[in-house]
């Protein structure tokens, strides 16, 4: 994996092999990352990266200069080497061990991107949970959004607080967001 832009553009970042994990492909992430920079400021967020396996989306806003970055995952060795490297990068990325939905449950924390990339094989009713969780809970700040990455072959449209979806390959990301509109 790579870091596509900001103060690491063009680092090579690799992961143990032995992490459980799918890393967001770097014309997805691209994509992604094109359509934010139109809308934030990467400075001025606060970002919560769910299921966030190698860190790849951590990286790449800390690079582009967001400070308050919390990436949580339930495997002990995905979050040693998310702390490992961002110590490395000097980058201040909190990395902590929980499993999303309690996660989901019991923080207070509010962000203006909530970025979660499930395992594409848990079922549709997990990748449900996580924004009625984020919207229940109000985790989400007003002018915030909810990213859900996804297979293709699963549809969210059908959620409250959905706004729009975006295909690139095989995977999806669902944009979620508080009822004013929002302009992608």
């Amino acid at each position: 994996m790579r870091i596509i832009s900001g103060t690491h553009k063009g680092k090579r970042i690799s992961a143990p092999k032995k992490l459980p994990v799918r890393p967001t492909t770097d014309m997805a992430k691209e994509a992604l990352f094109n359509i934010l920079n139109n809308r934030y400021y990467f400075d001025e967020l606060t970002v919560v990266d769910l299921f966030s396996g190698t860190g790849n989306i951590s990286y790449e806003f800390a690079s582009r200069g967001t400070k308050n970055i919390s990436a949580v995952d339930a495997d002990y060795g995905c979050v040693k080497f998310i702390n490992d490297t961002s110590d490395a990068l000097e980058m201040g990325i909190a990395a902590f061990k929980s499993d999303v939905f309690t996660y989901l449950e019991k923080s207070r924390e509010k962000a203006t991107i909530i970025f979660a990339d499930p395992p594409y094989d848990l079922p549709i009713e997990s990748f449900e949970k996580i924004p009625q969780k984020v919207f229940e809970n109000g985790l989400l700040l007003d002018n915030g959004l909810l990213i859900i990455e996804h297979s293709s072959h699963m549809d969210l449209s059908h959620l409250e607080h959905f706004v729009e979806k975006r295909k690139y390959g095989g995977s999806i990301f669902s944009f979620f967001a508080w009822p004013e509109p929002v302009t992608l």
